[in-house]
């Protein structure tokens, strides 16, 4: 009986430090922050963990680019002089140096160095290696190279450019373009949603002169920033619809000008996506391409105002939900201003689920660029990219490595966005906030 009750007691302690460290830990995950729960939450999801790290690899290859594939040198002595060419050439493009006498246009191999330290990949994407021309394989023992460290590790295409080079370049490429074109989908979106959930139809007011010159602003402001191109589109565009905002200022004075009317921003803005919606949007982007001059930051620029209506919809349905709240009444009772509320009250509770979009969103930008690259359609034909790659190896079947190498990049950026965009899916689920 003795020996009965001992265990007894001792399976009673051990039931209760069960139940006492359940308890610490029900009380633990309570105490933790929302951020804390999801972030716990996309742990236990291993393949979007691994995700995760593919893409901050990505990103690495992409912003390290010139040090790992460049013709130029990281640092070389030439003539007693010491110099850093690549850094070099940064200055160069941002017009705040030259290039001295005997550096300028230069074959950078052809030069008798004191010493001298090449990137890993001795190669330029553009670079021209006419002896390895007509698509040489990654084998060292076909191509014309008088060492190991000039071997094309990934082979060549027609006109002699090292594909290795091409691949780490074209890394940058496409996290330029899928960074990007969402940053600008992302800005429209969010405030499209939260125009379109928060003030619904009724309101919002605003002055007759606002409408009619904002109406007459964007298409101007489009026409300008198309016509300009480049890194300056974006700028012009926003100048522009500035200028308009500020001659509102001004116009609005006049009584007939600055009575304010009801708009039915919810209305509005939801025919807008129907219609965006509606036509396939390779199609549009192929339509809007194919009257420009080629530019990859056109192409940035028309992915993103052609890819908000996904984050759009997320924040609106959220806005819709949250905007009946007691906190969001209390502060309108309390006469904070609309801005007030809708960004520092209504957005950070709403903004979560549109990360799902955006990584999403971030894997589509990067197959339309490789979609148009591949067609030859707003991109330069100068620039290498992952499509443009895919495309020289159309032409020849027995050049495998164009097919393989891009090809697979290709697959496994958009996939780990995928499966990112999955996993941000299950870590912010209602559910699981519980």
């Amino acid at each position: 009986m003795f020996g009965k009750s001992k265990n007894k007691l001792k399976n009673e302690a051990e039931t209760a430090e069960v139940n006492s460290s359940a308890g610490r830990e029900v009380i633990n995950q309570a105490d933790q922050s929302y951020g804390a729960i999801v972030k716990r939450q996309f742990k236990k999801n291993r393949p979007a963990v691994w995700s995760l790290r593919v893409i901050y690899l990505i990103i690495i290859l992409g912003l390290s680019a010139d040090f790992i594939a460049n013709e130029k040198p990281i640092f070389c002595k030439y003539k007693g002089k010491t110099h850093f060419p690549i850094l070099k050439s940064y200055a160069v493009d941002l017009g705040l140096a030259k290039w001295p006498k005997d550096l300028a246009n230069v074959q950078w191999k052809s030069l008798n160095y004191d010493k001298v330290v090449y990137p890993p990949i001795p190669y330029s994407p553009t670079t021209l290696d006419f002896l390895n021309a007509q698509f040489k394989p990654p084998s060292k023992s076909k191509q014309n190279i008088k060492s190991g460290f000039w071997k094309h590790r990934m082979g060549t295409d027609d006109l002699g450019r090292d594909v290795a080079s091409g691949m780490i370049h074209g890394a940058r490429v496409a996290m330029l373009v899928g960074i990007i074109s969402m940053g600008i989908s992302t800005i429209i979106g969010i405030i499209m949603g939260a125009l379109s959930g928060y003030f619904g139809d009724s309101k919002l007011k605003t002055s007759r002169i606002r409408i009619i010159l904002n109406l007459i602003a964007v298409p101007i402001a489009f026409f300008y920033a198309g016509a300009v191109g480049g890194a300056m589109s974006i700028p012009v565009f926003i100048g522009i619809m500035l200028a308009a905002n500020v001659l509102v200022m001004l116009l609005k004075k006049i009584p007939a000008l600055g009575k304010k009317v009801n708009l039915p921003v919810d209305i509005l803005i939801m025919r807008l996506i129907e219609i965006l919606r509606s036509v396939p949007r390779l199609l549009l982007i192929l339509a809007i391409v194919a009257i420009i001059r080629p530019s990859i930051y056109i192409v940035m620029i028309i992915i993103g105002l052609t890819s908000w209506t996904g984050i759009c919809r997320f924040i609106r349905g959220e806005l819709l939900r949250v905007r009946s709240l007691e906190y969001i009444e209390a502060a309108e009772s309390l006469g904070y201003s609309r801005f007030r509320i809708v960004m520092k009250h209504a957005l950070p509770n709403a903004i979560s689920s549109a990360l799902i979009a955006i990584a999403f969103g971030v894997a589509a930008a990067i197959l339309i660029e490789s979609s148009l690259s591949f067609l030859g359609i707003g991109i330069p034909p100068e620039q290498i990219t992952w499509g443009k790659l895919l495309s020289i190896g159309r032409k020849a079947p027995e050049a495998w490595w164009l097919a393989i190498f891009p090809g697979f990049a290709i697959f496994v950026t958009v996939t780990v966005f995928n499966l990112l965009g999955d996993g941000l899916a299950e870590a912010i689920d209602p559910k699981l906030k519980q």
